[in-house]
């Protein structure tokens, strides 16, 4: 492939799954996909349980900061994967959409996270073995 595919992921406030999918996406693909996250109503800053579930597997994703979806990220994205956003993501027709039903960590203590993130973790490698075949 000439270009790199990429990956939008997105939930309601762009602070915990979305992030951690990302993370996990970003140091797994090593730069062969390109990565987005966003919410459809992000907050002010990501979830400190998810920086720390995320620091327990040695990626940093304390630096990101939430970001509100657009209809150019969509637009721009090859896969858009959506966590519990239900209609507030727009949809535009020929993109490749996953609905990924995970549970919401907002407000968890870091034993209900790790659970979540373990699962992410399991969809992310999915996702790059269906994305990057030939790479596997």
């Amino acid at each position: 492939m000439s270009t790199k595919p990429s990956v939008l992921f997105v939930c309601v406030h762009n602070a915990g799954r979305s992030q951690m999918a990302a993370g996990y996406l970003t140091a797994l693909a090593a730069g062969r996909i390109e990565v987005l996250s966003a919410g459809s109503e992000p907050k002010d800053q990501i979830n400190p349980v998810a920086v720390e579930a995320m620091a327990e597997e040695g990626i940093d994703i304390a630096g990101n900061t939430p970001k509100v979806l657009t209809t150019e990220a969509v637009q721009a994205s090859d896969v858009v994967i959506t966590m519990g956003c239900g209609d507030a993501c727009p949809f535009f027709p020929g993109k490749r959409y996953e609905d990924w039903k995970l549970d919401d960590p907002a407000g968890q203590g870091i034993e209900a996270v790790r659970p979540i993130r373990d699962d992410i973790k399991q969809r992310v490698e999915a996702l790059i073995a269906d994305l990057l075949p030939e790479k596997a």
